[in-house]
């Protein structure tokens, strides 16, 4: 068998074993494989083969690597739908109590309840959404 077709398997194993483990290492080590079948294919003798692996490999692991971990591990710079809720302001349109209650958040009435069960919140006041519960805010009053 040919020594760039054996890289090239080499290379498809490595990034099947990429979408298991989602590490990112095994896929460097496959674009290793795949630069080193390229070499092999144009005849590069096999300890050469092996040099151009290692050295690709190396540079990849150590340079690439963290760049992508570092993009993929990121948080979302944007929350959306009713996580960009928390942390807002909310109007107290009927009484809160830890049963229930109405609030208008960003012009929306949502039904509430006080984050403290033993709060009484009356109408008029200014609150903070701590959570969202299905289609419940959880409030806190601002003092």
């Amino acid at each position: 068998m040919d020594p760039w077709l054996i890289w090239l398997i080499v290379a498809a194993v490595l990034a099947a074993a990429e979408i298991f483990t989602l590490t990112a290492a095994l896929g460097m080590l496959s674009a290793a494989a795949l630069v080193t079948a390229g070499s092999a294919a144009v005849g590069l003798p096999l300890p050469l083969q092996f040099v151009v692996f290692t050295v690709v490999a190396t540079v990849t692991v150590i340079f690439v690597r963290p760049i992508a971990l570092r993009n993929v591990l990121q948080p979302p710079a944007q929350r959306f739908g009713v996580d960009a809720l928390v942390g807002r302001g909310a109007y107290v349109v009927s009484e809160v109590t830890g049963l229930g209650g109405r609030v208008r958040i960003d012009g929306e009435e949502w039904t509430a309840r006080a984050y403290d069960e033993t709060l009484v919140i009356p109408p008029g006041k200014t609150v903070d959404v701590m959570e969202i519960s299905g289609a419940t805010a959880i409030v806190y009053p601002r003092d």
